[in-house]
């Protein structure tokens, strides 16, 4: 078999678990807002969803180090900014305005 065709069931698999992970995501969201944690348990999910789509999808588990860390660096930069936005998000937006 050709690693096209090796590849296919585990990418069948990480999509599975992306849609798995955003249908939960749809779930607590609508049924838990009310949780004072659910933006770090969202900031998990987004964590996880993006190291599976580079992993699998654009494959920098087998890129060069430096191109790996630097994609781990991208990857952690939206779960770190929603946890940082729900704990400081009106002192955020007064820095950030125009005015």
């Amino acid at each position: 078999m050709s690693a096209r065709t090796d590849s296919l069931p585990s990418l069948t698999r990480a999509w599975l678990i992306l849609v798995a992970l955003t249908l939960a995501s749809i779930a607590l969201g609508k049924w838990s807002a009310a949780i004072p944690w659910l933006p770090l348990l969202m900031a998990v999910v987004i964590w996880i969803k993006c190291a599976i789509i580079a992993d699998r999808f654009i494959e920098a588990d087998r890129a060069h180090p430096f191109v790996r860390r630097v994609v781990r660096v991208f990857i952690a930069l939206a779960p770190i900014a929603l946890i940082l936005v729900t704990l400081f998000g009106p002192g955020i937006a007064r820095l950030l305005t125009l005015k």
